[in-house]
């Protein structure tokens, strides 16, 4: 398999072989603007982040929803709700759990991060699972089925993005590979 690092025009590093192209961003770092606006795959198009971080990161900003409607029991459920509908609009798009993990939301098109009201709109689908948990048995099955679609959708999109993520017009990256300034 013949690889090979290739420095662009403007700095950039690639390393380059059969179906593989990567950014060295050790090398240099570069705003995700700068790098999309030359990343040989074209414009607009990021390698999605990893499934597994994806889950670890939402577990965690779920854990927090559930704390939250335990902890503060009169208003704790809507607390928690809340905090799952604009987790991701906060700090650069990025929620507790993804800035513990490493990832970001962001906007693909327009190079930028994810705000209030794209959170708002990607996490519909994670907010109704938590409201319909509450509900025994079947509840718990509609909040299953939710999951289990999105989590699909995640894995089999090329891009990783979920039905929220479409909606919204948002996806998900590895913070470490492509990096926003904060």
């Amino acid at each position: 398999m013949g690889l090979a690092v290739v420095a662009s025009k403007n700095g950039d590093s690639f390393v380059l072989g059969p179906g593989l192209c990567y950014t060295l961003p050790l090398i240099t770092r570069r705003s995700l603007a700068e790098q999309v606006a030359f990343h040989p795959l074209g414009a607009g198009i990021y390698p999605k982040a990893t499934v597994l971080n994806r889950f670890i990161a939402k577990l965690i900003d779920v854990f927090l929803a559930a704390a939250a409607a335990e902890v503060i029991v009169p208003v704790g459920l809507l607390a928690g709700v809340a905090y799952l509908f604009v987790a991701d609009g906060f700090a650069g798009g990025r929620s507790i759990g993804k800035r513990l993990i490493g990832l970001q939301t962001v906007l693909p098109d327009s190079r930028e991060p994810a705000g209030f009201r794209e959170s708002i709109i990607r996490n519909i689908p994670f907010a109704a699972a938590q409201v319909l948990f509450v509900v025994p048995y079947v509840g718990w099955l509609a909040s299953t089925v939710i999951v289990a679609f999105e989590a699909i959708l995640i894995i089999g999109n090329e891009q990783g993005r979920r039905l929220g993520d479409e909606l919204a017009g948002t996806q998900v990256l590895d913070a470490g590979r492509l990096a926003l300034p904060e």
